[in-house]
């Protein structure tokens, strides 16, 4: 579970950061042709700017898996933490409420 969610959420944010270096180049590209000299950074900023809505869509089945990766650690967390609550209690494992 917690592998899954690792491995989702890196090719989440590789992708992210491949579309800012795409727009980046693409703005450092389009300067160049129109003979136009735009700082690195401004290049980046603009490109962060454009690539944030962006990737919501480019990469909606990555979010998700990462979305569905979270919910189930999340889950698995909760399960976690009420057993613990009901060994403290002196609860055994069936006695638990229903």
């Amino acid at each position: 579970m917690g592998r899954s969610l690792a491995v989702n959420l890196g090719l989440y944010t590789l992708a992210r950061l491949a579309l800012v270096a795409v727009i980046t180049a693409v703005v450092l590209g389009v300067a160049a042709l129109i003979d136009v000299q735009v700082p690195l950074v401004v290049a980046v900023l603009f490109a962060l700017l454009i690539a944030m809505p962006l990737s919501l869509t480019l990469f909606k089945g990555l979010r998700g898996r990462v979305n569905a990766d979270i919910a189930a650690v999340d889950a698995k967390r909760r399960q976690d933490k009420a057993q613990l609550r009901a060994r403290l209690r002196g609860e055994s494992e069936g006695d638990g409420p229903a």
